[in-house]
């Protein structure tokens, strides 16, 4: 395959959902839906897969650049809408978890370093062009999952760790050199046996201690925050936890509010190993690790969610709803309450038909909700399609499609990206299956859109939505979500009114809770937390009425409420119950 994107050039593309359809869809976008539909890389090994992780956001001249492991570029973006992606013929792209501090008007980058020939730091004071140069040749260290942070009284510091046995490191370094000053000091380890968030596992229902990994530093008015993440990055339950300290090298102490980034379920899950920074408006983001992990564990994508410190100084990642469409703000957020879901799903478990079918990848799975489960068609030829029946006519504010990569052979490129890496297709709506009009006509499309998220400029009314496919990169025609979204016709379910939550009083890391299924609702979203007005944490729960949890403090109390969802709205549970730990 002929590569287009070669070192030092610049690929532009228009949105996260490359250039615009023709037929309904907005042509300025004003939400997004996790995962980030970015051109994720085919790795250079087998299996063919695309993988994005450990990602470092920062602000700079008026942008926001993002760096992701092995993805053989940078992106840059001005809205955090509208992607630009940028190589370099400088930059060690295959190095894992990249960090960018800046630092006196310019751009510090530096990566794994352990066992490669690279140990060098970079910078630039022009990123857009991809042209870096060696700020030090060789980093007398080998570095894991660096992080740098630069206090606001000019000091320099490196964090850096990945083991399931040792601890993450925290050095200060010289500013100016770059270099380390002094010794290493230890700052976080994992303390699985106390902190139920940091066992392995989907569902932390493992003993296996963590891989603690993922370092990141934030100063807030006048604490430091020193994030890590847990307990291992092919886990659903992927999670950043917090410490606290009046030092950028401690002693630290485990927050009282954790983990505080946090998504185990969900159409993809996780919200691990990332970063925070700060957009225009002052508003904190964590871009954050997503797992899929079935073709080979590093197996990854991205997600953005907005992160808040409350009055007292806790911090939190908001992560409810967080694969539902979401307006990008344009102002402040006050917390939550502002960062609510623009349009509800439509299709969850609503019937399918397809053109064809490739044995164990059934129809099913198109409106199942798990990115970890496709439906297939037997072949990639023009013409493979898949039909939701939303079963009455709904409001259609959205459409996400999730490309899966069943039966590719594609291998990466050290130097960019392959012209024939792009899906065309044709999406099309109806209220009768007879008559058909247009969502979004990508058949000419050149554009790699793994992700392709449609947010439509007018909402309109249809039952059925029906995609067709005219081009894949290779493999067969699969998908591993048909997601639809915007308004039913019906209510908002009732309130969850009623329910326990018992601590295992053998393992108080543990906690079930049970309530009576509510009629008509699609799913619960349960809030939790160590404190009643404190409900920060999220979970998720589709076609279930029970829930047991392995991922508390057992140290801590916690309060549960749970709220009702369905494709008409929330409704706040009105209820809020008190576990108490055995272990008090």
């Amino acid at each position: 395959m002929k590569n287009t994107l070669y070192a030092g050039t610049l690929c532009l593309l228009l949105g996260l959902g490359g250039p615009a359809a023709h037929g309904q869809v907005a042509p300025k976008p004003t939400t997004i839906c996790n995962p980030l539909n970015l051109s994720y890389r085919y790795q250079l090994k087998k299996p063919s897969r695309r993988e994005a992780a450990d990602p470092t956001m920062v602000a700079y001249k008026g942008k926001y650049y993002l760096f992701v492991s092995k993805s053989g570029c940078y992106w840059s973006s001005s809205d955090l809408l509208n992607w630009k992606m940028i190589t370099s013929q400088q930059l060690p792209f295959e190095d894992y978890a990249p960090t960018v501090v800046v630092m006196r008007d310019s751009l510090f980058f530096m990566a794994t370093n352990w066992g490669r020939n690279n140990k060098s730091i970079f910078k630039t004071a022009d990123p857009e062009s991809g042209k870096w140069q060696v700020a030090v040749q060789t980093f007398p260290k080998n570095l894991s999952d660096p992080d740098l942070f630069l206090d606001d009284n000019g000091k320099l510091y490196l964090y850096d760790g990945t083991s399931n046995e040792t601890p993450i490191a925290g050095t200060e370094l010289n500013s100016k050199t770059l270099l380390p000053v002094g010794q290493s000091v230890v700052t976080v380890s994992g303390h699985q046996n106390v902190d139920g968030w940091e066992r392995q596992g989907d569902y932390n229902e493992k003993e296996e201690g963590p891989f603690v990994e993922g370092a990141w530093m934030t100063k807030h008015a006048g604490k430091y925050y020193f994030q890590y993440a847990a307990p291992g990055t092919q886990h659903k339950s992927y999670n950043d936890g917090v410490y606290m300290a009046e030092t950028p090298l401690g002693p630290f102490k485990l927050a009282e509010h954790n983990p505080y980034s946090y998504k185990p379920e969900g159409f993809i899950t996780g919200a691990g190993h990332g970063s925070l920074f700060q957009d225009k408006y002052g508003n904190y983001w964590k871009v954050a690790t997503m797992v899929i992990s079935v073709k080979q564990m590093f197996e990854r994508r991205l997600g953005l969610f907005p992160t808040f410190f409350d009055a007292d100084g806790t911090l939190h990642t908001y992560t409810a709803f967080g694969d539902f469409p979401h307006t990008v703000p344009q102002r402040k957020l006050s917390g939550p309450a502002d960062y609510q879901p623009t349009a509800m799903l439509l299709s969850y478990h609503k019937p399918v038909e397809v053109s064809s079918t490739l044995d164990k990848h059934p129809k099913e799975n198109v409106t199942g909700e798990d990115i970890r489960r496709w439906w297939s068609a037997a072949t990639g030829n023009k013409g493979e399609f898949a039909l939701v029946d939303l079963q009455s006519p709904c409001t259609v504010r959205a459409v996400q499609l999730n490309f899966a990569d069943e039966g590719t052979t594609i291998l990466g490129s050290e130097i960019g990206r392959a012209d024939s890496i792009y899906y065309q297709y044709l999406l099309e709506y109806s209220t009768d299956k007879k008559t058909w009009k247009t969502l979004a006509d990508k058949r000419t499309n050149k554009t790699d859109v793994p992700h392709d998220y449609l947010e439509l400029a007018t909402p309109v009314t249809a039952r059925y939505v029906r995609l067709t496919n005219y081009h894949v990169p290779d493999g067969k025609f699969a998908l591993s979500g048909l997601r639809v979204f915007g308004k039913g016709t019906g209510k908002a379910p009732a309130p969850v009114a009623a329910f326990t939550a018992t601590r295992d009083a053998a393992d108080a890391r543990n906690v079930t809770l049970t309530w009576p299924a509510v009629p008509g609702a699609t799913g619960y979203n349960i809030r939790f937390g160590s404190k009643a007005d404190k409900q920060y944490l999220d979970y998720q729960v589709l076609g279930a009425n029970t829930l047991t949890m392995h991922s508390l403090n057992k140290l801590q109390d916690y309060y549960f409420t749970i709220d009702a969802f369905n494709e008409n709205g929330i409704t706040k549970g009105t209820k809020t119950v008190k576990a108490a730990t055995p272990a008090k």
